[in-house]
Order: C-alpha cells, then sequence, then structure tokens
C-alpha cells in the first residue's frame, strides 16, 4: 500500500515550470520609479515658484518659440516609436501578426525598412535623440540672446533646471542606445541577453519620452492654453507658433 501511494505521487519534475521575471527588467523598472520622483520634485519646484513670482513667469515665457518647441517635440516622440519597432523585431513577435526569427540586421536592401533589424531601428532612434538634443540647445542659445539666462529671474531658474536635467537624462539614453548597438555588432548571435538589453533601453527611453510631453505641456503650453479661456489670467502667454 505504501508503496503504490509513493508511485502515484507526482514527481517534480512534472511540475510546470514558473515563470520568473527577469531581474535586470524589474531592477530598471524600480530606478525608473525612482526618476519619476525626481522629476515630480523638479515639478513641485515649479508650481510653486510660478505661484510666487508670475510676473517673471509672464516675461521669460514670453520669449518662447511654441512652433519649433512643438516640433521637437514631435520628433522625439516618434523616436519611442521607432525605438519601440526595434523592441519588436527583437523579440520577434509584434501585437498582430504571426511571430518570426528575431532580426539583429536587416534583410536586404537598407531601402526595404520591413526587413531592418534592432539595429536599424535604434540607429535611426538614436538619430531622432540627437536632433532633439540640437533643437533644444539651440532654444537655449536663442533664450541667451533674449536675456533668459540661468540666473535672470526664478523662471529661468526653474525652466532651465527642469528641462536640463530631461536633456541630461536623454544624453544618458543616447550613450546607453551607442552601447546597447555596439554589443549587438560585437556579438555573434542575437541571443536574450542582446534581447533583455534592447527592451530595458527602450523602458527608459519611453519614461524619458513621457517626462518630457509632461514637461513640455507644463512649461509650454499651460499658461497660453490658460489665457486663451481667461484673458485675466495671471500668467498672460500668447501662442508663437513660428518654427525659426
Amino acid at each position: 500500500m505504501t508503496t503504490a501511494t509513493l508511485t502515484e505521487r507526482p514527481s517534480p519534475a512534472a511540475a510546470p515550470a514558473v515563470g520568473r521575471p527577469n531581474p535586470t527588467q524589474i531592477g530598471t523598472l524600480v530606478w525608473l520609479a525612482s526618476e519619476l520622483m525626481f522629476f515630480g520634485g523638479l515639478f513641485a519646484m515649479f508650481f510653486t515658484l510660478r505661484s510666487m513670482a508670475p510676473d517673471t513667469f509672464a516675461d521669460g515665457e514670453s520669449h518662447f518659440t511654441h512652433g519649433f518647441a512643438l516640433l521637437n517635440t514631435s520628433i522625439l516622440v516618434f523616436s519611442s516609436v521607432t525605438c519601440q519597432i526595434g523592441v519588436f523585431v527583437a523579440e520577434g513577435r509584434f501585437p498582430w501578426g504571426a511571430p518570426f526569427p528575431p532580426r539583429k540586421r536587416r534583410e536586404g536592401s537598407i531601402f526595404n525598412v520591413a526587413g531592418w533589424g534592432m539595429i536599424e531601428w535604434y540607429t535611426v532612434t538614436f538619430i531622432l535623440g540627437a536632433v532633439f538634443v540640437s533643437g533644444q540647445a539651440y532654444e537655449y542659445t536663442e533664450l541667451f540672446h533674449h536675456g533668459v539666462t540661468m540666473s535672470s529671474s526664478p523662471f529661468s531658474s526653474v525652466f532651465y533646471l527642469s528641462t536640463g536635467f530631461h536633456g541630461l537624462h536623454v544624453i544618458g539614453g543616447l550613450i546607453a542606445f551607442l552601447m546597447v548597438l555596439m554589443r549587438a555588432y560585437v556579438a555573434e548571435e542575437f541571443t536574450s541577453h542582446e534581447q533583455v538589453s534592447a527592451i530595458c533601453i527602450s523602458y527608459y527611453w519611453h519614461f524619458v519620452d513621457v517626462v518630457w510631453i509632461v514637461l513640455f505641456f507644463i512649461v509650454y503650453m499651460l499658461d497660453p492654453i490658460m489665457s486663451l479661456g481667461d484673458p485675466s489670467h495671471v500668467i498672460p502667454v500668447t501662442f508663437n507658433w513660428s518654427i525659426f
């Protein structure tokens, strides 16, 4: 009787495997959560100074070129799209369609975008990110020419702190893209290690993108929109849709 009972008991090898989350991906998400708190502090500082010195905010925001800022923002948003496509081809699956072998490099001509691999899509993402940083540097130069410097007013201080720290995060993301691309070039085979690296940098890049969208709305769009609805708004700012 005892022997039969032991024989009927399922062996450990027959038990279904329990999937475990990748520690690198979990660690990346935890780190990004801490970064979110950091930017939350910058947003709180922005609104605090905005309520205490609205005149300096009205003067500083009057020098914005909203059309150029919107164009630069669109470039960063599009880079997030190309980044995610790079993740899809690295994983070998799209939300639609059948799975396919993960592609590290392009198949066929470089003009055949449908055959691009992770390297091509991440290269485009890197270029778009570099264009965004260049656009932000150009905007800083134009504001300097109008006397909006780091120490000229409470507005300029919090503006350069918030957008400048975000710009540093974008530059950090560009460096990470270079590292992922170099690793993909050197690796003889496209393994799960390269896939995890591509996924983690996409988490970071999407985070940087979302933070900038919120920052763009608060810094560039909030007061002009409120001025449209209320001409007596304490920070009267009108849209300037010129590009340059």
